[in-house]
């Protein structure tokens, strides 16, 4: 089955609303098997919504159109898929209605006849149930075509997906299976990558090879499509395998695995505590490491030293050392990493300093500077490269790199 995904709403085009949705359900749609061609955003107009739809049904199998199933003037997604599916007129749904009455009254708010007009349903639809708000999704057919509409509003079109939508999916799915397996790499450049996995062709004779750079490294997807699962597994097994032969050193994690769940995973398992100390990264480090559950095993304390005073006071950083070299200098990154270990007790102390920018920078210290610290029980390494001008992006990119750091560190000292 090959489906179609089109995300509906003005906002979509215009930048205020991210389509998480879609990438959502191009996942959900792959692990059963539905393979997704096409996805399209169109906005609130009804012709280009029908257009959308003229184009899809006669390139896909099922289509999924999420969003404009809401109360408003501009909601106007079930009347023109209805109209294209020529799902007859519109009929009160009783059970939709006492739902939408139930949810009203529960939460203390006034509900109105435009609220009212979402329970109106196609004679030729099935109702797909919305237990978490008040416009149902609804699955049209038409010449062996499917067309589903759910609710823009993500928590909303994940419930229906997994409770109607994709059991409905499954069994016409024809039997195939598609897997897919991530490399999440750190440390190497995409380019340097690809000249270490060459030649590419002994990899994709077992699955397609996708490199997916990012802020936080180089993420290598393998997918593999058959009729076997374990025939799917060997393959990709086997495609994997290659990889970590080739570019092994550098693969921190597999899957959904972040580095700083890896990171918490082996220092629970040595029984070992660290401490951060962040300037420029603002605290972003800490966030990302209590973002694991049971963290508190061994992240012990997070100091946010943004001034030269705070780095003084808290993490006892020599006024001399700022006063010859700067905050931002390997020696300041060095005593702010040995002062959170020293004063924490911790195994490890990790320290950040830099110019995020997009200003403060100088010709000898570069906007996108960042030195980073990792003191140790035998000694504190030190590192510093020069990102972008971009703020946010180079917070996220200073963070990666002080978890690489602390992640090789324990690498090293199996």
């Amino acid at each position: 089955m090959v489906a179609e995904i089109i995300a509906i709403g003005d906002e979509l085009l215009i930048g205020q609303i991210v389509n998480t949705n879609a990438a959502w359900l191009g996942g959900q749609l792959s692990g059963i098997g539905v393979q997704v061609k096409f996805m399209t955003t169109v906005g609130d107009e009804h012709e280009h919504i029908r257009t959308c739809l003229e184009v899809a049904s006669k390139r896909a199998g099922m289509i999924i159109a999420t969003g404009g199933l809401g109360p408003t003037h501009d909601d106007i997604t079930k009347k023109v898929v209805a109209d294209f599916f020529e799902a007859g007129p519109m009929q009160l749904d009783q059970k939709v209605l006492a739902h939408m009455r139930d949810l009203f009254q529960r939460r203390n708010i006034h509900m109105t006849r435009n609220n009212e007009a979402q329970a109106l349903v196609p004679l030729r639809a099935k109702v797909l149930w919305n237990e978490m708000g008040t416009a149902p999704g609804l699955l049209f057919e038409k010449d062996g075509k499917y067309c589903a509409v759910l609710p823009g509003i993500p928590a909303e079109m994940k419930n229906i997906m997994r409770a109607s939508l994709l059991p409905f999916l499954r069994e016409r799915a024809g039997g195939t299976i598609i897997r897919h397996r991530m490399l999440k790499t750190y440390g190497i450049a995409e380019s340097t990558l690809a000249e270490k996995l060459a030649p590419i062709a002994e990899i994709e004779q077992y699955g397609k090879l996708a490199s997916l750079p990012g802020y936080h490294g180089v993420n290598l997807r393998v997918s593999v499509m058959g009729s076997s699962a374990e025939e799917v597994q060997r393959r990709l097994t086997a495609a994997a395998e290659i990889i970590l032969a080739r570019a092994g050193k550098y693969v921190y994690g597999f899957d959904e695995e972040t580095i700083e769940e890896v990171i918490g995973r082996k220092l629970r398992e040595r029984r070992e505590t660290l401490a951060v100390a962040e300037s420029c990264t603002g605290g972003l480090i800490a966030n990302r490491l209590t973002n694991i559950p049971g963290s508190s095993d061994y992240f012990m304390r997070g100091y946010v030293t943004y001034s030269n005073e705070a780095k003084i006071e808290l993490l006892g950083v020599p006024l001399a050392s700022i006063t010859q070299y700067g905050a931002v200098s390997e020696a300041c990154a060095k005593a702010m990493a040995e002062g959170a270990r020293m004063k924490s007790g911790t195994t490890y102390g990790l320290a950040t300093t830099g110019i995020a920018g997009p200003s403060g920078g100088t010709p000898d210290k570069p906007v996108g500077l960042v030195w980073v610290a990792l003191a140790t029980p035998e000694n504190v390494i030190t590192r510093h490269i020069i990102f972008t001008n971009d703020r946010m992006i180079n917070k996220e990119r200073f963070s990666q790199l002080a978890l690489g750091m602390l992640y090789q560190a324990l690498l090293d000292e199996k």
